[in-house]
């Protein structure tokens, strides 16, 4: 019998397929560029990299850490007229990762982003050091981005921003009705279409109407219609109701927190069976902790660009009349949750109450509740014009745009060595901490207050007692 096992088990071992361990990404070179007052390394890879990147006082130093890696090119010293750095030096950290410190002649903020092959390079590693004191809108500031093609460029041709307009229900669906027997579904439609018009007229805009008649569109795909037109904001209107006839005033919503964590689970749970793009970054080609972390890095630009948006219409909506509220409100409305798309839901009125269902079907309120709406709109593109205006025709420049969303969230201090706490970088998780610190997840839920497993970059997680960390 025991024979026969093993020539079972020999004959397996034969026809299975064998998978090697792949081996460390090399690091084939590290090249120094100083320029308008900052300086940019670029580190040449044999493939995609997983790093962290976080300062260190007393001595000025920058650490970046890149997991199973290892230098095998030259790194180019500094000349004595680089502005930032002193000198690099390497070494291998943990066994297999790679520990690279840059020795510093002041403070910097570190922007990081990867870029994908090309015609003429592999992988790479971009790191832009940028005087901590410099202002954001001085030359060496500007410099982190002076790589990327210009708007009107051959390589990132300008193009008009896409406002998706959402007119709330339709269809079997009227949504509230008033006193006098008002549509909810009715009177969104014609502040839609005239909101449209008025997005029309302005130069450099263009609106995609989800729904342009009485027709009933599913919640799900009016957020699927703005992202295959490749909306640069979705605005969803809607008339709100109340069993108390005489509350009254305009909302705008955007995506609550909560919202945000159980969409980003349905995606990820469905990324192998419909791979989408997210910041031109397909999910389903990429493991489970990236798909998490480049979801999250996106969700958080969105939520972060929703309420600026949302608050400025809010602001041009008090103009017209009584708000609902003095501040944007979140709701986990589904017509939100594209991690994407900037949204907002405008609730433009009470339709239950009367005087307010009366302004509502009047043309010239109708007008101006949608110049209000396109007044905060054009507010919001004059202060953040979309970087991403090449989403999924241009990957690399879409992955450097959801990179450099949240750049400054990745050059976040690591914790001290032997310390326990733990000071959450971009790219980890929380079952990584967990399970590097030898730590049940709900111990660590549990000494942190956390509910779920939503962590965020920046955060220090206080590691409970019971094992040794390794900082």
């Amino acid at each position: 019998m025991k024979l026969l096992l093993v020539i079972l088990l020999s004959i397996l071992l034969a026809i299975l397929p064998f998978s090697a361990p792949a081996g460390p990404v090399a690091v084939q070179g590290v090249r120094m560029t100083p320029a308008a007052g900052q300086t940019r390394l670029v580190l040449d890879l044999s493939g995609p990299v997983t790093h962290k990147i976080f300062p260190l006082e007393g001595p000025d130093r920058l650490v970046i850490d890149i997991a199973d890696a290892e230098l095998t090119g030259q790194a180019l010293q500094s000349g004595a007229d680089d502005p930032i750095l002193i000198g690099l030096r390497s070494g291998v950290r943990e066994g297999d990762d790679l520990r690279i410190v840059l020795d510093l002649k002041q403070p910097v903020r570190a922007k990081s982003f990867p870029m994908a092959p090309d015609a003429d390079h592999g992988h790479r590693l971009v790191v832009d050091l940028i005087p901590k004191g410099a202002p954001k809108g001085s030359s060496a500031a500007r410099a982190a981005t002076a790589s990327r093609p210009a708007a009107g460029s051959r390589a990132n041709p300008a193009r008009e921003l896409v406002v998706a307009i959402d007119a709330g229900h339709g269809g079997a669906d009227p949504g509230a009705i008033g006193s006098r027997g008002t549509r909810e579904k009715d009177v969104t439609l014609a502040i839609a279409r005239r909101l449209a018009a008025l997005v029309d007229k302005e130069p450099g805009m263009r609106p995609v109407m989800i729904r342009d008649g009485d027709v009933f569109v599913p919640l799900r795909q009016r957020m699927r219609k703005a992202r295959k037109h490749e909306a640069d904001i979705f605005v969803s209107i809607h008339a709100d109701a109340f069993t108390d006839p005489k509350v009254r005033g305009s909302s705008v919503f955007t995506l609550s927190r909560g919202g945000a964590t159980s969409e980003a689970a349905k995606w990820l749970a469905d990324k192998e069976n419909s791979a989408d793009l997210i910041g031109g970054v397909d999910l389903g080609a990429s493991d489970d902790v990236l798909a998490g972390v480049l979801l999250d890095m996106a969700q958080n630009a969105t939520l972060e660009h929703s309420a600026d948006a949302a608050r400025a219409v809010l602001s041009n909506l008090s103009r017209l009349g009584a708000t609902h509220r003095g501040e944007v409100q979140k709701a986990g409305f589904m017509v939100l949750k594209s991690p994407d798309v900037p949204s907002m839901l405008v609730e433009t009125a009470f339709i239950t109450n009367p005087a307010e269902e009366a302004r509502l079907l009047n043309p010239a309120n109708q007008q101006r509740l949608a110049q209000a709406i396109l007044a905060g709109i054009k507010q919001y593109f004059n202060k953040y014009r979309p970087r991403s205006l090449v989403r999924g025709s241009n990957k690399e420049a879409a992955q450097q745009a959801v990179a450099e969303a949240l750049a400054d969230g990745a050059a976040v201090p690591a914790s001290p060595p032997g310390g326990r706490q733990h000071a959450i970088a971009a790219g980890d998780t929380l079952a990584v901490i967990a399970k590097r610190y030898g730590v049940s997840l709900s111990a660590l839920r549990s000494a942190n207050n956390l509910e779920g497993d939503v962590i965020r970059a920046g955060q220090v997680l206080t590691i409970p007692g019971g094992s040794p960390g390794d900082g």
